[in-house]
């Protein structure tokens, strides 16, 4: 277990380092000058030279990059060129919201697709199988954006339940928060649970096919108890893998959603960084997000292990 967690975190420091990299190279070669687009077109040739000089951009790259990562390691994210406040301080704002959607979404995913999902292996061929199935399909083909706007028609323009986009602030209280949080959170989640519930539909009918599920049925173990107590436990590590790699996709779904409902998290924090050419935000957001979704999949090594210990010593089921 010690040799397994210490080759997973220097695989985890590695990645990081590449991600690092590769987001500097690929930001340092788009087109466009941050300080033109700071000062405008019409800014003189030495203001220009100025501001450059104050941002760092005269430097030469790799000098720029290992100052960046120095100071990245430190905590030190530099300045905004837009909001010309700290970063660190810009993105634990933004994160208050974005953490408590993606976490929001993830639990709402689990808690939809894995109970359907394990119910629509126990009912494989009958008619609850065919509706759930077909259901997942139509959640893994509609695209998030357009059932957040579907959600804001039907619950707050409609009915008027929920608030249909804006965040009041976690100061005005829990309850209030979550309300502006939950359409956004569903509109992530569906399609993910989708996803989830065949996943785990597949998994689960893997594991009714085993020899130990048919020795527990013929000593009188009930249908249901079995598909519970042994199916479904042995059909998790499937399932977490899929959970791990949703994790990625809920933070990239939140650029778009985070628009949609006006929430002001961290993937709206980007798009308008990627759009102003603010490079600091924009280096330490992506670098940040590539960093979490590494750390979740780190995460998921170590539940296989828990739920499976036969992987710890490098055995594939």
């Amino acid at each position: 277990m010690t040799r397994l967690l210490l080759r997973r975190g220097v695989g985890l420091a590695l990645t990081l380092l590449a991600a690092s990299l590769v987001v500097f190279v690929v930001l340092g070669v788009l087109p466009g000058d941050p300080a033109s687009l700071m000062l405008g077109t019409a800014a003189r040739a030495d203001t220009l030279a100025a501001l450059r000089h104050q941002l760092g951009l005269d430097q030469p790259a790799p000098l720029r990059y290992l100052l960046w990562l120095g100071g990245f390691l430190r905590g030190d994210l530099g300045l905004s060129f837009t909001y010309h406040v700290p970063v660190a301080g810009l993105i634990g704002a933004r994160a208050a919201v974005t953490v408590p959607l993606a976490v929001l979404a993830i639990a709402l995913s689990t808690l939809v697709a894995i109970p359907l999902g394990t119910l629509a292996a126990s009912r494989r061929g009958r008619a609850a199988d065919t509706v759930l199935m077909a259901a997942s399909q139509l959640g893994m083909a509609a695209p998030n954006f357009w059932l957040g706007f579907l959600l804001i028609l039907l619950f707050s323009m409609q009915l008027g339940w929920l608030p249909g986009g804006g965040f009041p602030g976690w100061n005005h209280g829990a309850w209030a928060a979550l309300k502006a949080l939950l359409l956004p959170a569903v509109a992530l989640a569906l399609p993910q649970a989708a996803i989830l519930a065949r996943v785990t539909r597949a998994a689960v009918l893997e594991t009714l096919d085993q020899d130990y599920v048919r020795t527990a049925l013929a000593k009188g173990l009930s249908e249901t108890a079995a598909l519970w107590r042994h199916a479904l436990p042995n059909a998790l590590v499937a399932v977490v893998t899929v959970l791990g790699l949703q994790f990625g996709y809920l933070l990239a779904g939140t650029v778009i959603i985070e628009n949609t409902f006006a929430l002001p998290g961290l993937g709206r924090l980007l798009f308008q960084a990627v759009t102003q050419r603010d490079l600091p935000v924009v280096q330490d957001l992506v670098v940040l997000l590539a960093g979490s979704v590494v750390v979740v999949n780190f995460a998921v090594d170590v539940l296989y292990v828990w739920l499976d210990p036969r992987l710890a010593g490098g055995e594939r089921r």
